[in-house]
């Protein structure tokens, strides 16, 4: 059972916001009692610590697993499109899980923002796996800086999210990555 009411939980906070997202709310979505919940955690803050953590390990499993199956321009194009047509298809609703907790709660929770800092360093730490296996091929300049370059795709995803969710429009997404996918580009060893 509480695993039921952190996973439900964090689908509700994901669509709903942590602030908006009441203790009732989670009790009525997940099918349980006040009293169960209460003896579970000892209040919201406990809850959002494990939603936390559990929206990490689901994204960052997702993006390990993604991420570490590219090694040229075109699979990160083909990731690209991927990207862009789930967005389009939550019509930019809703943003990254992980974009979305740091949005909330980074200035209010040192100990959640610690956590997904360390995640998006985890997450950009396998974009720059990704460039090195394309420059490990001679995909890439020997001197591209892959580190730098994996933060600008990392904050051109990030952007692209935020920049969806308000407009409800995922072409600015495709727009954010199509300008670092060019950067990368530009370091081609066949350019």
């Amino acid at each position: 059972m509480r695993r039921k009411i952190i996973d439900t939980s964090a689908d509700l906070m994901y669509r709903q916001g942590v602030g908006p997202t009441t203790l009732d709310d989670v009790v009525t979505a997940s099918g349980t009692t006040r009293g169960l919940l209460d003896r579970h955690f000892e209040d919201k803050n406990a809850l959002v610590a494990q939603v936390v953590a559990t929206q990490i390990r689901r994204v960052i499993d997702e993006q390990i697993s993604d991420i570490g199956r590219l090694s040229s321009l075109d699979d990160l194009r083909t990731w690209r499109d991927r990207v862009v047509a789930d967005t389009r298809r939550r019509h930019g609703a809703h943003g990254c899980p992980l974009g979305s907790l740091a949005m909330e709660l980074a200035e209010h929770s040192e100990p959640s923002r610690r956590a997904l800092a360390a995640a998006f360093e985890v997450w950009e730490s396998e974009f720059g796996a990704c460039l090195r296996r394309m420059r490990g091929r001679g995909l890439l300049d020997v001197d591209a800086d892959v580190d730098a370059l994996a933060v600008g795709l990392m904050a051109a995803l990030q952007g692209g999210l935020i920049v969806a969710r308000v407009t409800r429009d995922a072409d600015d997404l495709a727009l954010s990555l199509d300008a670092a996918l060019s950067r990368i580009q530009a370091h081609s060893a066949t350019s």
